[in-house]
């Protein structure tokens, strides 16, 4: 199956929309610290950090799907920050 890197501009306009919502998505992450104990703060950086590769991964082979790493980032900060909450008693 061919890659998606110049063929299709509506894919990479994709591509983009979807990198630029993985960004925004790091916002979230970098101010949880107001919910979010440290220690446990420095484990959800590192889960976004670790979600570049499939970022960078899908980007380069399907990048119509690329927002989808971004909405899937978006779930797991908020299944992160609901358990923290329910389990751990965080609270802002």
């Amino acid at each position: 199956m061919p890659d998606q890197t110049t063929s299709n501009p509506t894919a990479t306009i994709s591509g983009v929309v979807g990198i630029v919502l993985y960004a925004a998505t790091g916002f979230v992450y970098l101010t949880s610290g107001l919910v979010v104990p440290a220690p446990w703060l420095f484990l959800l950086w590192g889960v976004w950090l670790v979600g570049l590769y499939p970022l960078v991964r899908v980007f380069r082979h399907r990048r119509a799907w690329t927002p989808l790493v971004a909405v899937g980032a978006a779930a797991v900060w908020w299944l992160y920050v609901t358990l923290g909450g329910l389990f751990l008693d965080w609270t802002a």
